[in-house]
């Protein structure tokens, strides 16, 4: 059975920082295109981030480039996503997906 599993959102300032995890079951998280999303309060989604399979070729939204990090740690079969300078408007739920299934999704909340 596929499972992803976020963690690692959580209330902060802005302008600091938060690491997101996203732990796989059922498969071998490198060999899909892993992609961040996110939905804020009242809006739909919104594509954030995304790692191409087999290489470390990471994608990203102009919202979050240069702030925001996608990796992948094969291993533990977890993709991350490192938020640096996080402003009030990344304010969401944060979901992971291989494009098939998607996680229960982890609240950010960027607010003085």
């Amino acid at each position: 059975e596929v499972q992803l599993v976020e963690s690692g959102g959580g209330l902060v300032q802005p302008g600091g920082s938060l690491r997101l995890s996203c732990a796989a079951s059922g498969f071998t998280l490198s060999t899909k295109t892993m992609t961040w999303v996110r939905q804020a309060p009242g809006k739909g989604l919104e594509w954030v981030s995304k790692i191409i399979r087999g290489s470390d070729i990471a994608l990203y939204a102009d919202s979050v480039k240069g702030r925001f990090t996608i990796s992948r740690d094969n291993a533990r079969n977890t993709l991350y996503l490192q938020m640096n300078s996080l402003k009030p408007e990344d304010t969401a739920l944060y979901y992971c997906t291989n494009g098939i299934e998607r996680g229960q999704g982890t609240p950010v909340t960027v607010s003085p």
